[in-house]
């Protein structure tokens, strides 16, 4: 190279560092973990008066890794304002306890301070935490209840255990003598900061989705083994996924929770990295048509065309937010006892699922009735896809499904 040339070369890395340099990361927030909220009825509703002056640890793993994150509360059907006087972060020791490792124990901060009030109705995030994390770390996040709310948030499908103690006890290593119980409450999303483009998948359904007959602290569901796939596949490895499924919810009417079209603009669209959403719902809708009385001719259709309403309401409203609406057709649940579907609901479902697949409507279809049904008897679940209600996936159900979903759908974004 010419002297002239270096100095030329010299001169220009001099007015343009960053041609010398990668490109700095610029970190981008994408929804790793979430949770539907709803208000808890029955057994899945805590005593009054449980959770003021207690500290609840929650246990959640999230789909993607990075360099950062925060934690989103929720007070959504509180009636008034809740104080959290407190709220630490720390690495599980593993899934199933209650043990963290105390190394890993940070304080969350909101607005720079230890606690923080959530408005009635609202949510809120912590502070950002500079915190490595990789896919699928279990992450305790503990709470400590100034106050018992005034009408409780929860998840309560959460499969995975949390822990309950009178007193304070953020710091604690264990929490020996805590009630556990199969739900969160108040803990509805992880952010996690990433320098890569956030990408997500948001997994909305009902209770397939949220996982019933999944294992408890298993971490088994469809959305579970899914998210493995992605990681493992270098054109994938970047997308996180949440599971924003709700027992027993409808595209309809409200149920154990709000309507799929209630709970879409938070569950959903407001979800940072938001990218695809596919769409698991309608077993509820056709089930609880003749559950308690058989009905007419025309009561059978109008659940039809109404459903068809609602899949274009989400594909419209996913749309205008950028988002690709993927649709999941219906599976099996002839013989289930709580629905005792007849060849009507039957071919309601195929109506439904005719619909899903045609082209002009979804951006794709996941053909999960494909994927689970018996060739013996295609209104059936296969039987080692069955939990035994005839509606519900066992563990290699789930499997299953996620592996009969095309990564190809998502690769190319």
């Amino acid at each position: 190279m010419s002297s002239v040339l270096r100095a030329a070369l010299a001169s220009l890395l001099t007015l343009c560092p960053l041609a010398a340099h990668a490109a700095p990361c610029v970190p981008q927030w994408v929804a790793g973990w979430a949770s539907s909220q709803m208000v808890p009825t029955g057994d899945n509703a805590l005593p009054a008066g449980s959770l003021g002056g207690a500290t609840l640890r929650q246990i959640i793993r999230p789909s993607v890794g990075g360099t950062g994150l925060r934690v989103r509360l929720s007070n959504a059907y509180g009636t008034a304002p809740l104080r959290i006087d407190g709220a630490s972060l720390a690495r599980a020791v593993k899934a199933g306890s209650a043990a963290i490792d105390p190394a890993s124990l940070t304080a969350l901060r909101f607005d720079g301070q230890a606690g923080v009030t959530i408005p009635a109705g609202a949510e809120y995030l912590s502070d950002p935490v500079d915190l490595p994390l990789r896919a699928f770390d279990d992450l305790a996040i503990t709470l400590h209840y100034a106050q018992d709310p005034q009408g409780q948030t929860s998840h309560p499908g959460s499969r995975v255990t949390s822990w309950l103690l009178a007193g304070d006890h953020l710091n604690d290593k264990d929490l020996a003598g805590a009630k556990a119980f199969q739900h969160w409450f108040t803990l509805s999303g992880l952010e996690v900061s990433r320098c890569q483009t956030p990408r997500l998948i948001v997994a909305l359904g009902d209770s397939i989705t949220d996982g019933h007959g999944a294992t408890d602290d298993g971490n088994d569901r469809w959305t579970d083994d899914f998210a493995r796939r992605l990681q493992a596949d270098p054109a994938t490895r970047g997308l996180a996924i949440i599971n924003q499924g709700i027992g027993g919810n409808r595209l309809l009417h409200d149920g154990l929770g709000p309507n799929a079209l209630a709970r879409l603009d938070r569950d959903v669209l407001v979800q940072p990295g938001a990218s695809w959403v596919v769409v698991l719902e309608g077993i509820n809708d056709l089930g609880t048509l003749t559950r308690d009385a058989p009905v007419d001719e025309a009561a059978h259709q109008a659940l039809v065309e109404q459903m068809i309403g609602s899949y274009r309401q989400i594909i419209a409203r996913a749309h205008g937010r950028g988002i690709k609406a993927i649709g999941a057709t219906v599976m099996p649940f002839m013989g289930n006892a709580y629905y005792h579907p007849d060849a009507r609901n039957e071919a309601d479902r195929q109506a439904v699922n005719r619909w899903i697949r045609e082209k002009g409507h979804f951006d794709a279809v996941v053909d999960f009735d494909q994927a689970m049904r018996d060739p013996a008897q295609p209104a059936r679940l296969l039987p080692a896809y069955d939990i035994g209600d005839h509606l519900h996936p066992s563990p290699a159900g789930y499997r299953a499904m996620a592996q009969s979903i095309p990564l190809a759908l998502f690769a190319g974004r």
